[in-house]
This record gives structure tokens, C-alpha cells and sequence, in this order.
């Protein structure tokens, strides 16, 4: 008994020690990025057995649809009401958490969902899309025969041309997923439009693509020609399974870089003619009302856009002490093409600085920017700038507001700004420059 004490004990002090020898160690090399005070030898955590640890975990495939750890239950969509028709939640939007994601590519369950007559529930197999007008060979497709087309998968970022409206006369929302959380990014998989088309054959007088969506709300945009033989996509599934209810499955179209309402939901019927259809969506909504009280109409690509995700409301900086090395991280996107550098300014605009680039940086993608900061417990106006492939600039509020107005609801992509303060909280501020 008493050898077995003792040799218990002096294996738990083994440990100990070598737990404050590495700290010391670890403190050193971790360059203040990690403060020491962090790193603790007697740390129970790490001295003695975990529940976990010493237990049967779950069977195997005890879920057979895998789920998030229970610890993650905040990371969840959210909506408000303010972001709804009259509060009648069937036509609604909810936000993805960005605030709470790695890398570039968004989980399926946090994909940001817009809806106008609430979620469809389609059968596949009564599924049929058509597509007409001026094709030379109008047909009528099942899911399966869809399917039968040669596929692609690209990863593409989508966005509601309405992220950030609240936002145009002033900050509304003090939380990043409100004020930035209508975009995700995703892998999507289906068939170019090009490939069906060139089956059927597009008539030489077809200008224009109306598409239909089968919910109760009949979802209706048209698309110019161009851009759906360019690189428009019949999409059937997302992040490598089917697409979600509320992702519109089991087909939805596809506009990389354009707004997301293009991108039609629950299809059921392309059409095809030589002229616009003016639609509901396209003459009472998604249109911009400039300056001079002239509305602009088929304006589709998003602009250049960045925001900086870390810090921000939801995740401050109230835990780290002057001299700390901390990443500020963000996201860069444009529907005109590939982000091509992004600058961040810690004085509202005045002085500007590099980011890095990590990860993939894919054209229409969600693109990752990245900068080293020495903490130093002073306020900032912490700002991120943009620019594309196509030499797009992201433009501060003063140069949008001249040319929109504070009326605007669609397509902001000026300058956004968190105010740090001396304690590390964050704010969603405006600067006007």
C-alpha cells in the first residue's frame, strides 16, 4: 500500500513539474501572444482525469445525422423582426453567425435563409421543371433527368443585396451577424445552364431568362442572357449533400456574384423571351432609389465588400492586456471577381496598412484577410478597404452616400467601422469621410 502511494505521488509531482518547466517554456515561445498567466501547472483540468475521459462515449452512429457539440448551441441563425414583412416571420430573413465561423465555407444549418411566403417542403418526386419560350426544344425535366447532365461543384459566396440596409442612415444593430449576417459561402454543386441549353438550343432573338420559383410566393426575377451562358448553375446540392428545405430543394438557380433573390429557390420553370418581364421583384423591390430620385433597375453584381469579424460586438477584446499580439481577421468579397488585397486602418481611414490573404482565394468566394496587432489598450476606429481583380475599390460612406443618398436599401458596400474602446469593447460606429 505504501509503495503504491508513493509511487502515485510521485508520478502526480513528475508532472507537475514538468507542467511548470513547460510553461515557463511555452510562455516564452509564445511570444505574448499567449499571455503566461494563461498557462497554468496546477490547472485541474490538466492534472487530473476528465469525465470524458474515464467513461463509454456514445455508440458509434448513435447519431446517424451527425450534430454540433451541445457546448455550440449559440451558434445558430438568427432573426428580428425588424428584418421581416410587417413582423409576419413566413417572409423573413435570418443571419449567419460570422462572428462564430472558420475558413470560408458556411455549415449548411447556418446558411443564411431568406424566405417570402415561408419554407416549401417539395417532393422530388413530383419535381418537374420546365423550360420554354424561345428554345428550340422546349422540355419538361424530373429531378432525375436533371441530374443526368454532366455536374460541377464551385464554391461561391451568396449575399441578399439588402445586407446592411438597416445601416444606410446611420448604425442600427450593435452585433455583427446583424449588421453583416444576410452572405454565406458555400460549395455548391449541379449543372451549368450553358450545358442544358446547348441541348435544347436558345433561339437567336432570346435577350432575357425569367425563373420561376414553385413556393406560395411564386418567386420571379429575370436574368440577362449573357450572364446565364456565362456561368449561371442549376443547383441540387450544397456542401456535398442535398440541398436544405430552406435552401430551396431540390433545385434553385444559381447567379455566382449576383444578388441572392436571382438566385430562385424551389425552381420550377425557366422561360426564355427577348425582352424583361418586370416582375414584382424587380420593379417594387430590388431596385435603387438614387440622389436625384431616379431608380436604378437591373444593377446585379455586389460590389467589392469586407468586413472585419474579429473583433466585434460579439467578440471583443476585453481580455487582453497592453503588449498582447492578437489577429484581427475578416472577410472579403466580390460578385465582379476576385479579391485581390484588403487594407485595414486603425484611425477611421486616415492611415492604412496591408492584410494578409489566407486560404483559398477564389473568384465569387468568400476570401479570409488577416493582420498581426500589438494590443495597446488605446481606442481605435478599426476599418477594412477592399479592392478586386477588376480594380473595384471599396468605397468610405461619404463617396456611396453621394451617389445613393441615406435612402438606399440595396447594394451598400461602404466602409464599415468598429470603434474599439480603451477597455476593449466594441461598437458599430459610422465614420463619415
Amino acid at each position: 500500500m505504501d509503495k503504491t502511494f508513493k509511487s502515485e505521488e510521485s508520478t502526480s509531482v513528475s508532472r507537475r513539474d514538468f507542467f511548470k518547466r513547460t510553461a515557463s517554456v511555452s510562455a516564452v515561445a509564445a511570444a505574448s501572444i499567449l499571455a503566461p498567466g494563461a498557462l497554468l501547472a496546477d490547472d485541474p483540468n490538466i492534472m487530473h482525469h476528465t469525465k470524458w475521459g474515464t467513461s463509454l462515449g456514445d455508440e458509434c452512429n448513435y447519431n446517424p445525422y451527425g450534430l454540433p457539440s451541445k457546448y455550440e448551441h449559440n451558434v445558430v441563425r438568427r432573426t428580428s423582426a425588424l428584418m421581416s414583412s410587417a413582423g409576419d416571420m413566413h417572409a423573413a430573413i435570418s443571419m449567419t453567425p460570422l462572428h462564430e465561423l472558420s475558413g470560408i465555407v458556411v455549415p449548411n444549418g447556418l446558411h443564411f435563409t431568406r424566405t417570402h411566403n415561408g419554407v416549401a417542403h417539395v417532393d422530388p418526386n413530383k419535381f418537374r421543371l420546365m423550360i420554354h419560350g424561345l428554345v428550340e426544344k422546349p422540355i419538361v425535366l424530373t429531378l432525375e433527368q436533371l441530374k443526368r447532365y454532366p455536374s460541377e461543384s464551385k464554391i461561391l459566396f451568396m449575399e441578399c443585396p439588402s445586407n446592411g440596409a438597416a445601416e444606410w442612415k446611420g448604425p442600427q444593430f450593435g452585433s455583427l451577424q446583424f449588421v453583416k449576417g444576410m452572405m454565406s459561402c458555400s460549395e455548391w454543386t449541379g449543372v451549368r445552364l450553358s450545358t442544358i441549353l446547348d441541348d435544347l438550343g436558345l433561339k437567336p432573338e432570346a435577350k432575357w431568362m425569367l425563373a420561376e420559383g414553385s413556393d406560395g410566393s411564386e418567386m420571379s426575377r429575370t436574368l440577362p442572357v449573357e450572364k446565364v451562358l456565362d456561368d449561371c448553375m442549376l443547383v441540387y446540392a450544397q456542401n456535398g449533400e442535398a440541398l436544405r428545405d430552406e435552401q430551396g430543394y431540390p433545385v434553385r438557380l444559381m447567379a455566382p456574384g449576383w444578388e441572392a433573390n436571382l438566385c430562385v429557390k424551389w425552381l420550377k420553370r425557366l422561360e426564355f423571351g427577348d425582352k424583361p418581364w418586370y416582375a414584382k421583384e424587380e420593379t417594387s423591390k430590388y431596385t435603387a432609389l438614387t440622389a436625384s430620385g431616379k431608380a436604378i433597375q437591373h444593377f446585379y453584381a455586389l460590389e467589392t465588400n469586407s468586413v472585419i469579424t474579429t473583433p466585434c460586438p460579439e467578440k471583443p477584446w476585453t481580455d487582453l492586456k497592453k503588449g498582447d499580439l492578437v489577429e484581427i481577421e475578416g472577410l472579403a468579397w466580390s460578385g465582379h471577381g476576385t479579391i485581390r488585397g484588403v487594407d485595414i486602418s486603425f484611425d477611421g481611414g486616415k492611415n492604412w496598412v496591408e492584410a494578409s490573404l489566407k486560404g483559398l482565394v477564389l473568384p465569387k468566394a468568400w476570401t479570409r484577410f488577416s493582420y498581426m496587432y500589438k494590443y495597446e489598450g488605446k481606442p481605435l476606429l478599426l476599418q477594412s478597404r477592399s479592392y478586386d481583380d477588376s480594380d473595384n475599390v471599396q468605397p468610405t460612406v461619404n463617396q456611396e452616400k453621394k451617389v445613393v443618398g441615406v435612402e438606399g436599401v440595396y447594394h451598400r458596400n461602404a466602409i464599415h467601422t468598429w470603434a474599439v474602446d480603451a477597455k476593449g469593447e466594441v461598437t458599430n460606429v459610422q465614420v463619415r469621410s
